[in-house]
């Protein structure tokens, strides 16, 4: 009995921590429209991206402006940050 605890937590645990360990993405492209603020719909490398008041902005390699590269970063569906992004990873 034991035994059989011990694989079904086995399978839970690939089933359901699997899809929660890669809920952050990443998708890295050319700004070409933003909202004045975070909040709102970016256009990064072709695609709407939108985001929220609790999207947090990072310049780290310069000011997020359209034409620069940035990184978007995910968790869920939600999008958590924007980052200005070094010029070659936009390539």
């Amino acid at each position: 009995m034991k035994l059989l605890s011990v694989a079904v937590f086995a399978t839970w645990a690939l089933l359901v921590a699997s899809p929660i360990s890669h809920a952050q993405q990443e998708y890295t492209g050319r700004l070409e429209s933003r909202p004045e603020g975070a909040a709102g719909t970016w256009v990064i490398g072709g695609r709407k991206v939108d985001a929220t008041d609790q999207t947090q902005l990072e310049d780290e390699y310069g000011p997020i402006e359209v034409g620069g590269c940035v990184i978007v970063e995910y968790v869920g569906k939600r999008v958590a940050f924007i980052k200005s992004e070094e010029k070659g990873k936009c390539n």
